[in-house]
C-alpha cells in the first residue's frame, strides 16, 4: 500500500472549487475529491501551525500534549517521563511512526521542522527533505525533491510520502510574477461590504485592516484594506497561492499516474489551519479558535475501498488520521484522542462527533465549541484585538462570523459554555494526564500571555499612537489581555 500526504498550509477550504468556492483555485485537488471522500466539517484540535501539526500527527490534542503555543515552554511537547524506556512506550508514538512499525517507508519533504525548532516532527521518518527555506518555499521547490523520490520510487509498495507546500501562507511573495493572475477578472467573495470594511479600518488588532503584516514584500498588495477594491487585490494573491499550489499537487499526481500507481495510492489532502480574510478584523493570519481557522479541507481517495462522497459528520483532524492507521492495518495507540470511524467510513455510513473543541494559545487564548449549527468562542486573552469574552455564530447563515449573537441566545451560550467545562474536565482526567498537571491554555496566560501577541504588545501600542488610535492603545494597556 502507498500513502500520498498533500499538506497545503494555510489552505482554507471555502477558497477551494470542490467546497463551492466561485474561482478555479483548485481543478487538480477538485478533480481527487470527485473521485474520493471529502469531509465539510474537518477541524483541528489545535490552531495554528505548531500546535495543529502536533495534534495531528501525535494523535493527541493539546491540553495533553502541551503543545499549544509559539514560543515559551508550551512551544514544546511535554516528555512521556518516567514510562518513557529506550524508545517512547506505544501510546505516545506519533502517526510515521506507526507506519514504520508497520513496515512503511516513511518519508517527508517539508521545512516543518525547522521553521519551528520542532524537532520531534522527524521522529518516525526513515527520510526527511529540509527545504531549506523555513516555510519561504515556492511550490516547485517542494515539488523538485518529491519528484526526484517518486521517479526512484513510486512503483515500490509500502510508503507514505508527506509534501509541504507553503503558498497560500503570507508573505504574499512566493508566487513567480510569470504565473500571472488568473482571477483578475473574476470578483472578489462579496460577503465583505464596504461598510464593513470602513468599520473594521477604524478599529484595531494586529493584521487588522489598517495594520495588514508588515512583511509582506510583493508590490501587488496593498498596504491596509480600506476599500472593496483593496480587498480584490488582497484576495487575489491568496487565490494565487492556492493555484500555484494546485498546479504542482498536479504534477505530483501525474508522476503516480504515469508510474500506474495512482489508484493503489490513499491520497490524503489537508492543511494545518485555515486563513481569515476580513473575518473577525484579520486579515491573512490565523490569530484565533474561529471557525475559519480551525477548520481544515480534508480529502480521501483509495478507490479499492472508499466510495466517492461528501462526508457531513463533525470531526476531528486526528480522527481521519486515525482512521488511515486502520485502513493500513494498525492499531491506534490507546492514548489517541483522534478516534477512528473507519468502520463507518468503509460502509459508506456518516460517523459524526457531537461536539468538537478547539484551542488557540499562539496568538490569542481562546477556546471554541462547535456544536449543531453554532460555534461559541470563549476569550481569555485577546491577543490585543477588540474581543468579547463570548461570541456565538450561526454557522449555516453567518459562516463568515459577522453577528455576535452570544447577547441574544443565553440558552445557546450556556449550552456551549457546559459542553466546554465538560470537555476540559474529561481531557484533564483522561488516562496519560499526568497528576497535577496543568491545563496549558492557563501555563500560556501565566507565562504571560500568547507568544505572538506578548511580543509585539508595546510595538503595536506604539503603532496605534503614530495611527490616531491612541485610545485603542490606552484600552489595551488598561486589559492587559483580558476580553
Amino acid at each position: 500500500m502507498r500513502i500520498l500526504y498533500i499538506d497545503i498550509d494555510t489552505l482554507r477550504p471555502d477558497h477551494m472549487g470542490c467546497y463551492g468556492y466561485h474561482r478555479g483555485t483548485s481543478p487538480n485537488i477538485d478533480a481527487v475529491a470527485k473521485e474520493g471522500v471529502r469531509f465539510e466539517k474537518c477541524y483541528v484540535a489545535d490552531a495554528p501551525c505548531l500546535p495543529s501539526r502536533s495534534s495531528l500527527f501525535s494523535g493527541r490534542f493539546g491540553i495533553h500534549t502541551g503543545c499549544v503555543n509559539h514560543g515559551g515552554i508550551n512551544a514544546d511537547p511535554r516528555p512521556e517521563g518516567i514510562t518513557r524506556g529506550m524508545e517512547n512506550s506505544g501510546n505516545f508514538i506519533n502517526f510515521p511512526h506507526v507506519l514504520s512499525r508497520k513496515g512503511f517507508r516513511t518519508v517527508s519533504v517539508s521545512p516543518f521542522a525547522e521553521r519551528h525548532s520542532s524537532w520531534w516532527f522527524y521522529a518516525g521518518f526513515n527520510e526527511v527533505y529540509n527545504t531549506d527555506k523555513r516555510g519561504g518555499e515556492r511550490a516547485d521547490e517542494i515539488f523538485a525533491p518529491a519528484k526526484e523520490w517518486l521517479d526512484k520510487n513510486a512503483h515500490t509498495d509500502n510508503w507514505f510520502l508527506h509534501v509541504n507546500m507553503w503558498d497560500p501562507h503570507t508573505p504574499y511573495n512566493r508566487v513567480p510574477e510569470k504565473y500571472g493572475n488568473p482571477f483578475k477578472d473574476s470578483p472578489a467573495p462579496s460577503w465583505l461590504t464596504e461598510d464593513m470594511i470602513k468599520q473594521q479600518y477604524n478599529s484595531y488588532g494586529p493584521y487588522s485592516a489598517q495594520d495588514l503584516p508588515s512583511e509582506n514584500s510583493n508590490p501587488r498588495i496593498p498596504r491596509s484594506i480600506s476599500s472593496r477594491e483593496d480587498f480584490k487585490k488582497w484576495i487575489d494573491q491568496y487565490d494565487i497561492g492556492i493555484s500555484y499550489a494546485d498546479h504542482y499537487a498536479g504534477k505530483i499526481l501525474e508522476i503516480l499516474k504515469e508510474k500506474n500507481v495512482l489508484d493503489d495510492t490513499l491520497i490524503m489532502i489537508s492543511s494545518d489551519h485555515g486563513e481569515n480574510h476580513g473575518e473577525l478584523n484579520i486579515y491573512g493570519d490565523h490569530q484565533t479558535a474561529d471557525h475559519i481557522t480551525s477548520r481544515v479541507p480534508f480529502i480521501l481517495k483509495y478507490p479499492k475501498m472508499l466510495k466517492p462522497r461528501v462526508d457531513k459528520g463533525l470531526h476531528y483532524q486526528t480522527d481521519i488520521a486515525a482512521s488511515v492507521l486502520e485502513i493500513c492495518g494498525c492499531e491506534v495507540p490507546g492514548l489517541w484522542d483522534g478516534k477512528s470511524f473507519w468502520a463507518q467510513l468503509k460502509d459508506n455510513k456518516e460517523y459524526s462527533r457531537g461536539f468538537i473543541v478547539v484551542s488557540q494559545c499562539a496568538w490569542s487564548c481562546q477556546r471554541s465549541v462547535v456544536f449543531n449549527d453554532w460555534i461559541l468562542i470563549k476569550t481569555y486573552d485577546t491577543g490585543l484585538k477588540n474581543f468579547p469574552e463570548l461570541m456565538l455564530f450561526d454557522l449555516e447563515n453567518d459562516p463568515h462570523e459577522t453577528n455576535n449573537l452570544a447577547a441574544g441566545k443565553p440558552a445557546v451560550v450556556k449550552e456551549g459554555l457546559a459542553l466546554l467545562e465538560k470537555w476540559v474536565k474529561e481531557m484533564m482526567s483522561a488516562p496519560g494526564t499526568a497528576p497535577g498537571a496543568k491545563d496549558p491554555l492557563f501555563e500560556v496566560i501565566e507565562e504571560g500571555g500568547p507568544y505572538h501577541s506578548r511580543t509585539m504588545f508595546q510595538r503595536y501600542c506604539e503603532r496605534l499612537r503614530k495611527t490616531g488610535r491612541a485610545q485603542f492603545a490606552e484600552k489595551l494597556e488598561r486589559l492587559k489581555g483580558k476580553p
